[in-house]
């Protein structure tokens, strides 16, 4: 019996089945598919907001918790000196405080 032991002419080697680069080449492919979606999900959900407690505000309103923390800035500084009363006052109005 003979063996073929040089280069193939035929279609046989075509079936034999998936090769290592193959396989590779079809995890690369998923991997960047996965990586699409993902990338997708993200961006959608980006656009929607990343908190709750500023849902339904407008884009000029402030959250209770920022307000609070702006009132207490402006207290400091008023203590330490670095704002007179009247920029005080300027700021809570501003605040609607």
């Amino acid at each position: 019996m003979m063996y073929d032991r040089g280069f193939n002419t035929g279609f046989g080697d075509m079936m034999r089945g998936i090769g290592a680069a193959e396989l590779l080449f079809l995890m690369f492919a998923a991997l960047v598919v996965v990586g699409i979606v993902v990338l997708i999900v993200l961006a959608a959900r980006g656009g929607r907001g990343h908190s709750s407690s500023g849902a339904g505000q407008g884009p000029g309103s402030i959250s209770t918790s920022s307000h609070d923390e702006a009132v207490v800035i402006a207290r400091r500084r008023l203590a330490t000196g670095e704002i007179t009363k009247e920029q005080y006052d300027e700021i809570m109005t501003a605040l609607g405080g």
